[in-house]
């Protein structure tokens, strides 16, 4: 049972702070002790991010927009009391300038905690102005995420709702169409499913069509691409199938723990170099498949903000003398959705 409030409030660093809705499950009222005053802060820093980086929406500059959103998110984290590591990051220490992996964040007060972040998911988005670009956070306790290489993640999900096991990585193609479908109660030509846009998945493409299944190609960010399968009836997309970044399958899946949903991964390794590093993070089964809880094993907060817009969240706007953004915050243990919509004064 789910209840619906709208909730308005002010933060010392906006002006305007408005929650367009707020939907927490039962146990909602008593969970926010130990988290709630970290919130506004991971709001803040998704926020910062996103408007920054859309400083150089369509422009053409994505390593620009890239380099303005996680130094912005960097900053913010200066400020946070807490005792933060990044567990998902930029990349490897000595190939990113900060918010690398195993970098150390915040005060070093307050809950020790791990973070997944993609300062902004969807660079290539942003510099031509196509839709779906996000900056994402997610944070869980210390040790309940996995540390996952810059490597390929070979990613299947489905939303809430189904039977655990209906789909699986080992399925051929058309059998996890053709799975759904029956859970559903429809025709195979009634899923739609969502891949990136790549050589690489040809052939998986066209055994998803000969089911008669429509598929959405996206050309970057398969973490929004992962979040539409939880809200199939907004977004017509049903499963998440393909190859792309193991760090962002981390994210993905933060996010699908907290609005349901299942996923599976599986790290591809191209040659001994990146085994090494799977090594380095504590990886020694190459072969194992990792289920949502397996990726992200205790409660996650999970934050977002629209940078391009897209089905899920809007793009910032500006007008004459403001800054339109709106966020998405949710938590696993209270299965919490918030979207907070922020209007600030341009000289803020």
């Amino acid at each position: 049972m789910f209840s619906l409030f709208t909730r308005s409030c002010f933060l010392p660093n906006y002006a305007f702070y408005l929650t367009v809705s707020f939907m927490d499950g039962p146990r909602s009222c008593t969970s926010m002790a130990g988290v709630g005053d970290l919130y506004h802060h991971f709001l803040e820093a998704v926020d910062q991010a996103a408007i920054s980086s859309a400083a150089w929406r369509g422009l053409g500059e994505k390593d620009k927009a890239d380099e303005a959103a996680v130094e912005a998110m960097r900053r913010t984290f200066d400020a946070v009391p807490f005792d933060g590591r990044v567990a998902i990051g930029e990349g490897e220490r000595d190939e990113a300038p900060m918010l690398y992996i195993g970098e150390e964040v915040g005060t070093g007060s307050g809950p020790a905690v791990d973070i997944a972040l993609d300062p902004l998911e969807g660079t290539t988005l942003t510099a031509k102005d196509m839709p779906n670009a996000l900056t994402v956070i997610a944070m869980g306790p210390r040790d309940s995420m996995l540390h996952a290489p810059d490597v390929y993640m070979d990613k299947l999900a489905i939303g809430p709702g189904f039977a655990e096991g209906i789909v699986a990585l080992d399925m051929p193609y058309a059998t996890r169409v053709s799975a759904l479908a029956t859970e559903k109660g429809c025709a195979p030509s009634d899923i739609t499913v969502c891949m990136l846009e790549r050589p690489r998945h040809e052939e998986m493409i066209a055994e998803v069509r000969s089911t008669g299944a429509s598929i959405r190609l996206i050309t970057d960010g398969d973490v929004a691409g992962v979040m539409h399968c939880a809200e199939s009836d907004l977004t017509g997309i049903d499963m998440y199938m393909g190859t792309g970044g193991a760090p962002e399958g981390v994210l993905a899946a933060s996010a699908l723990k907290c609005m349901g949903g299942q996923m599976f991964g599986r790290l591809l390794f191209r040659n001994d170099d990146e085994r090494r590093r799977a090594s380095k993070a504590g990886i020694t089964n190459y072969d194992r498949i990792y289920t949502r809880d397996d990726m992200v094993t205790q409660d996650v907060i999970f934050a977002a903000t629209g940078v391009t817009g897209g089905t899920l969240l809007p793009a910032i706007k500006r007008e004459v003398g403001y800054i339109t953004t709106e966020t998405l915050l949710m938590r696993s243990k209270t299965g919490s959705v918030r979207r907070m919509t922020y209007r600030l004064p341009v000289n803020a």
